[in-house]
């Protein structure tokens, strides 16, 4: 049987060898050019980065290894977290073996919890989230072999062993955020049985009788793995993954990125906005009732939460998937209702007004609204949920750099005289 450590020591020295070649034959070849507007614009579009895990364009939005994310919609996030790594989806035997790999190391140390319950009692979520993650970094693997003269062809072997430790207690550390923090009453351990998303729905002691609330954990955790290297949380792992910290130091980096309004906590500000319209009025406004309440809102300067995307231009994929699971699963819930009427309404008026690059909704848009429907409404908590999927996106792209032997992040910087005088 072919295992996920097996598949990549197979594919890593033709992946090394392609690099190689790449430098030797186009070392020297212009892939980018910056302006100073990029400059002073958060480096926006500057090709400077390699990515091979996901890819995301204006015209399909997320790509995962060449897989429009619409054509992979079924699958489960153990899939993805395979896919990933190596390219490839994996057969039954592997797709077993990393599950099983996963339910084994998924108990959390007992230290943790005892951190999690010391803390204040209105910590944010993703504070406690953070610090489970940073607390355990005394389990790293990497950092203990490092320390003994580990070979650096051999670091991506520690890393991955890193990754499947870490990505397995992930939904463990959440689903006791949740209860800890929200008084939700004792702590559930994990059900070995189970599916990692569908474990995570199990954790979290949410009533399930229909098992809905598992397909949409397994497919809530899928869409949000991985959105190129670039975003902030990606780049901001990968910059600590750098410099040979361990995956426990660099997610928790990458996590404080996600953390921000303009990144992670974007759904819960999406979500806000449908509340408000449907305490507006009362439940359900008609189409154009409902336009008249957007364009209010644009006059009076304030933009439509959901709407718009740096990079995309079109209907985020993700968006797609919820809504079509939302459709399938969801009947006769006015908020649900409410984001579907915006997707009618929306785009044709953002057009209209000629402001915005990209009318169509991103995955904000949507995401909240389903997780409200199942009861979970604590907004604050959205974020982890985003946490626990992304990692898996950022510790595929650390073993895929410490494999590729990538060196550490340090672009240049120039100071503002200096664009006065050489720009």
């Amino acid at each position: 049987m072919a295992t996920l450590y097996d598949t990549l020591s197979a594919k890593i020295p033709d992946w090394r060898y392609e690099v190689k070649q790449l430098l030797e034959e186009k070392g020297d070849n212009i892939i980018s050019q910056v302006t100073v507007k990029q400059a002073y614009g958060g480096m926006r579009g500057v090709k400077a980065l390699v990515c091979d895990t996901s890819s995301v364009s204006p015209e399909t939005g997320l790509i995962i290894r060449g897989r429009p994310l619409l054509d992979i919609t079924n699958i489960l996030p153990e899939e993805v977290f395979y896919l990933l790594l190596t390219g490839d989806l994996p057969n039954e035997e592997a797709l077993k073996d990393l599950q099983d790999q996963l339910a084994e190391h998924n108990d959390v140390p007992g230290y943790v919890w005892d951190v999690l319950e010391a803390m204040p009692e209105d910590s944010h979520p993703m504070t406690m989230f953070d610090t489970a993650i940073l607390t355990m970094e005394r389990e790293s693997i990497f950092h203990r072999r490092y320390d003994e003269g580990l070979h650096k062809q051999d670091f991506w072997k520690a890393i991955l062993e890193d990754a499947i430790r870490l990505v397995a207690k992930l939904p463990n550390i959440g689903a006791g955020v949740y209860r800890i923090r929200f008084k939700k009453g004792p702590r559930i351990e994990p059900d070995k049985s189970l599916d990692w998303g569908a474990n995570f729905a199990h954790m979290l002691g949410i009533e399930d009788p229909n098992g809905i609330l598992k397909k949409l954990m397994r497919l809530y955790l899928m869409l949000h793995c991985d959105h190129e290297g670039g975003n902030v949380s990606a780049f901001s792992a990968l910059t600590v993954a750098s410099a040979l910290s361990d995956p426990y130091y660099a997610v928790s980096a990458g996590l404080n990125g996600l953390a921000g309004p303009l990144h992670g906590l974007a759904n819960q500000e999406c979500l806000k906005f449908v509340l408000e319209i449907r305490d507006h009025f009362g439940g359900v406004p008609s189409n154009e009732e409902l336009r008249q309440f957007v364009w209010d809102r644009l006059n009076s300067g304030r933009v439509i939460p959901g709407y718009g995307h740096a990079v995309l231009r079109c209907p985020d994929p993700r968006f797609t998937a919820f809504i079509e699971f939302g459709k399938q699963n969801i009947h006769d819930d006015p908020v649900f209702t409410i984001v579907q009427k915006l997707f009618d309404v929306v785009p044709p008026v953002l057009k209209e007004q000629g402001k915005a690059k990209n009318p169509w909704p991103n995955v904000d848009a949507a995401s909240g609204s389903l997780l409200y429907h199942f009861g979970m409404t604590e907004f604050s908590f959205y974020t982890v949920l985003f946490s626990i999927s992304r990692a898996m996106g950022m510790v595929s792209q650390m073993v895929i750099n410490r494999a590729l032997g990538m060196p550490i992040t340090r672009p240049k910087s120039v100071t503002t005289d200096w664009i006065k005088k050489n720009a």
